[in-house]
């Protein structure tokens, strides 16, 4: 049985290739419908996200495989085979064990250690288990998959740190406040980058939004969106008494807050923290509000020293994580070479028990008085000779049989015992 993975990624493929073969899994059920109607694609999972595409399968035949997978990937007419070949890339055995393990770590994703990608992995898994797709090779590759994305999470650090402007602003908020739950966040402006923050503060429990926009029905659009309020931009000063964390991210060529405007407030809150984050450029928020007691100011240059020191890192963890996958990697692979040695070890079975049936028979036959206990002790006693006899070869068998020489042990074990009485089974010398 070999393993057989087909793909195009983010480093390989531009967008519109990958949103053009993200079509082919629009409608997943057909997709499967005409994949398992070739004998040679045993077992499949195919998935897509927005930076990737790949098809994994179980073959006996994997260059017939591999052909089938190609064609499927050329069936959009939009792709041409040469912007596909120059693009597809093609991962046997060892290596799509290892890249599936990476992709579903999120060592593969365009930003290492996001966590999205196991959860659609997880769903693609679900659907091709509901179209009957997958079988025990792909059911047991696929959940070792989850349970080395989990363990990669629980012994690095990968997933740890802020590597992106707007998740970086929420981590300094929660080191100011320890726990953002109840707090109440101001979103100045309806910018990207704002936008972002907000869905960060919103899942870790912020308590109130309130958006302040120039266009009003923009700001209760976004409002809407993340179940806030919406207020004009001139009412910005009065929202500073209720607010926690303060977000500004407009294209204003003034600042909107001075350091005289915030410090009057301060005296009206009685101090109480006020966090200031500025991602706009130009600046939104006059730097000398930073001197005030009890307020926090960082603005975007800040934030990307933040974010640089956390990709380094998040790099530093993804070395162990890469050892991790490795070692995971080697047992998978030992398991699977198992699956070869057991036929073999079922005939082996199968023979001894008949020679052992047929021999206790013909002995019964002469021993006509036994009683009951006799009878069975006989028989106790057939089978565990044989037992004895068959557990070297056994253990041999699973211990000895190595992915360089596949077929040497079981050859030899086979021409042995004779489990293949159509065979001439004359040893060389060198065996």
């Amino acid at each position: 049985m070999n393993l057989v993975l087909l793909g195009l990624n983010h480093k390989t493929a531009p967008v519109a290739l990958r949103e053009k073969l993200g079509g082919l899994l629009t409608d997943l059920g057909a997709a499967y419908q005409e994949l398992q109607s070739h004998p040679e694609l045993l077992e499949l999972v195919l998935y897509s996200t927005c930076n990737r595409v790949e098809g994994l399968c179980a073959t006996e035949d994997p260059e017939k495989a591999i052909g089938r997978m190609r064609a499927f990937f050329s069936n959009f007419p939009e792709v041409t085979p040469g912007e596909l070949d120059k693009s597809l890339y093609l991962h046997r055995d060892r290596e799509a064990v290892n890249h599936l393990f990476r992709v579903a770590a999120s060592l593969d994703s365009l930003v290492v250690g996001e966590p999205q990608i196991l959860g659609q992995i997880k769903e693609a898994y679900r659907q091709a288990a509901d179209s009957r797709a997958t079988g025990p090779i792909l059911n047991r590759l696929l959940h070792k998959t989850f349970s080395v994305a989990k363990r990669v999470r629980r012994e690095t650090g990968i997933g740890d740190h802020a590597v992106s402007i707007s998740y970086a602003a929420v981590t300094l908020g929660r080191k100011i406040f320890g726990d953002l739950a109840g707090k109440t966040a101001v979103l100045v402006g309806a910018g990207e980058m704002g936008e972002l923050a907000l869905e960060h503060l919103k899942s870790d429990g912020v308590g109130r939004i309130i958006i302040a926009n120039r266009t009003l029905e923009r700001g209760l659009q976004l409002a809407q969106r993340f179940g806030g309020e919406a207020v004009s931009l001139e009412e910005l000063a009065g929202q500073l008494l209720l607010a926690d964390i303060i977000i500004s991210s407009t294209g204003s060529s003034h600042y909107l807050l001075t350091r005289d405007q915030v410090k009057g407030v301060m005296r009206k809150r009685k101090h109480k923290p006020l966090f200031f984050i500025d991602i706009a450029v130009p600046r939104d928020l006059d730097p000398a509000i930073n001197e005030i007691d009890n307020v926090y100011l960082y603005n975007i240059d800040d934030l990307k020293e933040v974010v640089e020191f956390n990709w380094q890192r998040r790099h530093q963890e993804a070395a162990k994580a890469e050892r991790l996958v490795a070692e995971e990697t080697l047992k998978f692979l030992e398991w699977l070479e198992t699956l070869a040695v057991y036929p073999t070890i079922i005939s082996l079975k199968e023979k001894a028990d008949r020679i052992c049936e047929a021999e206790l028979k013909k002995t019964l036959g002469h021993l006509r008085n036994l009683s009951p206990e006799q009878h069975q002790a006989l028989e106790v006693l057939t089978h565990s000779i044989v037992s004895k006899l068959l557990h070297d070869p056994i253990i041999f068998l699973k211990r000895q049989h190595q992915p360089s020489r596949p077929h040497r042990e079981l050859d030899l074990v086979r021409r042995l015992f004779n489990l293949d009485p159509d065979r001439n089974g004359e040893l060389t010398e060198e065996e």
